[in-house]
């Protein structure tokens, strides 16, 4: 594929991505989404044509046409179950968002998210096959919530502009086929559905029982000492004296966040209960979740943890006693990082002990420096941070700290639309809310904040569906009191 064609290609797809979740439910709605998902295929098959991994793939053609089949066939079949039982599109996404996939080829393996992108396709194919979406309660969120989809659409349409000029046009390129377009379309569907308390507390079923699977997968590791995959890892855990596990996941600090932004949705739901048996049930689930946690030594997720649960216990009992505890926990962490030894603050010990990531900031922050208006380019870290720091094969491709790496490739007009996006994300998300408000509410917007505390230490804000699954929900929740009107003082729906 020409670079003419790839690049213009990267632009239709960002383009009807965003569309998809500007136009109101209808066939042109469900066309743009179409029209993402299929280039999304393609642009990938282009911009790797000629590595060894697809000219593997090339030379094997009925692996290949088999392939095809079969993920045509499935999102055929989830298209048809959508579209008798529209509830399970959402429950279906959001059990998804886990598992990844190990493909291998030439030699090389990538870890995917078939599982949600077959979803996604079922879920589009079930909508363009109908003259409207999944019959929204009245109308999507993007009437009632109107800036948080615009502000996200366009972030979409901005970074594929920026992949233009990028150093690595080819990460640009996969990161907005392998992310920001199917997730954008995942939001669309998701903005759709009838949100209402009893679809939640199903979903809150679906994620902790998950979670509480991982949490046994994980322990079998911790308990055997050794891990499914990941060599990385597992020679790490040769030469530490603690032992971290992955469960199904590839990274420890993945599997950690995941399990610390269930933590926050099912203490959620264990502060607010109003059943005996329910809470000593989600105690009991939370006990689980948290050894599973402890397993991952994420020192990340506990950080996320600890934010999540201070929005929450701002929301139940006080923000002023909150805000104190906070601000003395952190005034804490600092004499104990500053004095302990009697050495001081040292940036060489502080760079050991957050495994390099002093380094990435501190360079992705001269990145920024010497491009500050536009940046290297969309996806280019890695290689800007390698050009810059005269090392080559760096093991990198983000700085850790998600707006860092923003602003080093996509500088003040990249960390400006990102900046925007948090502030009209939370400003949504915050909205009205209080101890009696939808306990649904709270828990999106306590685990939200949990996410965005966690991508300041390992960034993946934008690569992550969990980011815009809990976009979609706010804006979904968010619009259900200008929908509906104001629910009765005794009512707790969504």
């Amino acid at each position: 594929m020409s670079d003419f064609l790839a690049g213009l290609g990267v632009l239709v797809a960002a383009s009807a991505s965003a569309a998809s979740i500007l136009l109101p439910p209808g066939r042109a709605r469900s066309g743009a989404m179409l029209l993402a998902l299929v280039l999304f295929p393609v642009l990938i098959l282009g911009d790797q044509w000629h590595t060894h991994q697809i000219v593997d793939l090339r030379h094997d053609t009925g692996r290949i046409v088999f392939l095809v089949a079969l993920a045509l066939a499935i999102v055929a079949a989830l298209a048809y179950v959508f579209s008798r039982w529209p509830v399970l599109l959402p429950l279906g996404i959001v059990a998804m968002l886990p598992f990844r996939v190990p493909l291998h080829a030439g030699g090389d393996s990538a870890n995917l998210l078939v599982p949600l992108y077959l979803v996604i396709g079922g879920g589009v194919l079930a909508s363009l096959l109908r003259d409207r979406g999944f019959a929204p309660l009245t109308g999507p969120a993007s009437q009632s919530v109107p800036w948080l989809p615009r502000i996200l659409a366009a972030v979409v349409v901005l970074y594929a502009l920026q992949s233009l000029y990028s150093d690595d046009f080819s990460k640009a390129l996969q990161n907005v086929c392998f992310f920001l377009v199917p997730f954008t379309v995942a939001y669309g569907l998701l903005t759709e559905v009838r949100w209402s308390r009893g679809l939640l507390t199903v979903v809150l079923c679906v994620v902790a029982v998950e979670a509480v699977a991982f949490v046994f997968i994980g322990s079998i590791e911790y308990l055997s000492r050794s891990l499914f995959w990941n060599d990385a890892v597992i020679r790490s855990n040769e030469f530490h004296t603690y032992f971290r596990v992955n469960s199904i996941f590839w990274d420890p600090n993945v599997y950690g966040r995941y399990l610390a932004l269930v933590l926050v949705v099912v203490t959620t739901a264990m502060l607010w209960a109003r059943d005996r048996r329910d809470f000593w049930l989600l105690v009991g689930a939370i006990l689980v979740l948290w050894i599973g946690l402890v397993e991952t030594f994420s020192q990340s997720s506990y950080i996320a943890l600890a934010a999540g649960l201070a929005v929450l216990a701002a929301i139940r009992w006080s923000w002023r006693w909150t805000l104190a505890a906070v601000l003395a926990g952190l005034i804490g962490a600092v004499l104990v990082v500053g004095l302990v030894g009697g050495k001081g603050v040292n940036f060489n010990r502080i760079n050991i002990d957050t495994s390099g990531r002093a380094n990435l900031v501190q360079g992705g922050a001269e990145l920024f420096g010497e491009r500050p208006l536009q940046g290297y380019g969309s996806g280019s870290f890695q290689v800007a941070y390698a050009e810059h720091r005269a090392k080559k094969n760096v093991p990198v491709t983000v700085s850790h700290t998600e707006p860092v790496t923003v602003a080093a490739e996509q500088g003040l007009v990249g960390l400006f639309a990102y900046l925007a996006l948090i502030v009209v994300a939370l400003w949504t998300m915050c909205a009205g809310i209080g101890r009696a408000a939808p306990v649904g509410r709270i828990a999106v917007l306590a685990t939200f904040v949990a996410l965005l505390v966690h991508t300041m230490a390992y960034a993946g804000f934008f690569e992550d569906p969990i980011t815009w699954v809990l976009l979609a929900l706010g804006a979904s929740l968010a619009a259900l009191p200008a929908a509906g009107g104001p629910a009765p003082a005794t009512s707790s729906t969504a």
